[in-house]
């Protein structure tokens, strides 16, 4: 099952020639999550490898308007296109309900169901075999962040275990490995621990949104796989990330440091910053960190085939990426 996270834009405040306001697309097998969906969100998907996809989830962290002025477009634009069947759920904090009415006049009516829900602190999203929890933040206003959690998967098939106990190739294994007992036809049981080593760990991501550094954070994204943290500011405006409630690059790297996470992707970059210098910053402290650029992905393996992965222009399809183009090194600096 791979999982990725598509970076789509990874501005603050307001778009650059280089960067477009918030929004993060998350991969899992076929499903398509999106959290936030700044100004021209619709347009990076469609310049994408991804493309606008008929999405079924939104995520938005808070409702300042780079995290959603994208999303009156794109929904009109669903609706251009014949959507009219698959329904379409906006999840969010404590008022997204008087968002969407404000929004209702630009919205009009729209052909496919539409569903808001309102999200607390500490709320849990069951997904069969994955979560996904807010994360309480702090900025000022009604916000939260989203951690996806996996649960534990079943540990290796130990093929001559089961060779030896009699257990048939095929549909027979494959029910043990699903954690279910088998019955042979001799009538012996096969139970699922004789056949499978330790329970494998899954993976976790954890997005915040725009945030001070929070000890929330840290408590939430604990040994995650891959933590995406806000670095509007570099620690020369200390002060001014401390009185709009944002993060410095330093900041993020300490959540990351104390929070024991694998990886640390950097985005909501100020726009008197490059991804090198905020890159620098955080290294200094977490050495795992990467800024990564719009049209970046970074891929989680699961544990066992190494760690996160930044690959520069990974969403952008090949025939619009010039030779020289991007000129991020180090990582995504």
């Amino acid at each position: 099952m791979d999982l990725d996270v598509v970076f789509l834009g990874t501005a603050a405040s307001a778009p650059t020639a280089h960067r477009s306001t918030p929004a993060l697309l998350v991969r899992r097998g076929g499903e398509r999550l999106l959290f936030d969906c700044g100004e021209g969100t619709q347009r990076q998907l469609q310049r994408s490898a991804v493309g606008l996809v008929d999405l079924e989830e939104i995520f938005l962290t808070h409702f300042h308007a780079d995290h959603f002025l994208g999303l009156p477009g794109m929904l009109k634009t669903f609706a251009l296109r014949g959507r009219d069947e698959l329904p379409l759920t906006v999840y969010g904090p404590r008022g997204i309900d008087d968002l969407f009415k404000a929004l209702r006049p630009f919205l009009g009516r729209l052909p496919y169901e539409l569903s808001l829900v309102e999200l607390d602190d500490g709320e849990r999203l069951e997904r069969g075999d994955y979560v996904i929890e807010t994360v309480t933040v702090e900025h000022g206003v009604s916000a939260i962040g989203y951690a996806l959690v996996e649960h534990e998967r079943p540990g290796r098939f130990d093929v001559a275990a089961a060779d030896a106990l009699g257990v048939p190739p095929g549909r027979e294994r494959g029910i043990l490995q699903a954690g279910e007992p088998l019955t042979l036809s001799d009538g012996s049981v096969i139970t699922p621990d004789e056949v499978l080593g330790p329970a494998r760990p899954g993976r976790k991501l954890v997005l915040t949104g725009d945030t001070a550094p929070s000890p929330h954070v840290v408590q939430a994204a604990h040994g995650a796989d891959l933590l995406v943290h806000e670095a509007t500011f570099a620690s020369e405006e200390r002060e001014r990330a401390r009185e709009t409630m944002h993060a410095t690059a330093a900041d993020a790297a300490e959540v990351a440091k104390l929070a024991q996470v694998k990886a640390l992707a950097l985005t909501h970059v100020g726009p008197r910053y490059f991804g090198p210098d905020l890159a620098d910053e955080a290294r200094a402290i977490f050495p795992d960190t990467v800024v990564p650029r719009d049209f970046d992905v970074v891929e989680i393996p699961f544990a066992e085939r190494g760690g996160p992965r930044l690959v520069k222009a990974g969403a952008r399809p090949l025939s619009s990426v010039p030779d020289g183009a991007d000129g991020a090194t180090g990582g995504g600096g």
